[in-house]
């Protein structure tokens, strides 16, 4: 079986983060980095060489695939910033009307920047997916 790449790691996520080159979406992440710190309680970690990850769980598939991952996280993509937060999932469908300018594909959510958001609600989908993965895994 191939050896997992995104991993948790020492890494730091403040080296990470100040390494980005477009002002506006390294401040977007350093925000974004408080807001899922906050609402997670939880410590940003790196995870493999571009993902800001908080809590983590195993999982295993039926095909015996089986790993460990963040709960929640998010990653600065060259065309936006891409937040791991269970985006496709029931509870977040009414939430995700009143966040603002965003695409969704999967569980991701794709921004552009964070003051095409409504903050209080990118919160309240950050605490309610943490707490859902933490439910259903542990």
């Amino acid at each position: 079986m191939a050896e997992l790449k995104t991993k948790e790691n020492d890494a730091s996520v403040d080296e990470f983060l100040n390494s980005i080159e477009n002002e506006q979406k390294r401040k977007d992440c350093f925000e974004i980095m408080k807001i899922m710190t906050v609402a997670t309680k939880s410590p940003a970690t790196m995870w493999g060489g571009s993902i800001v990850g908080f809590g983590s769980y195993h999982y295993k598939y039926d095909s015996g695939h089986e790993g460990d991952i963040c709960k929640v996280g998010f990653s600065p993509r060259k065309a936006n910033i891409v937040l791991y937060v269970g985006a496709g999932s029931e509870r977040n469908k009414e939430l995700l009307q009143q966040l603002g300018k965003h695409k969704v594909s999967g569980s991701c959510l794709h921004v552009n920047k964070l003051t095409d958001l409504d903050k209080d609600v990118l919160k309240k989908i950050v605490k309610g997916s943490f707490e859902d993965m933490t439910k259903k895994h542990g």
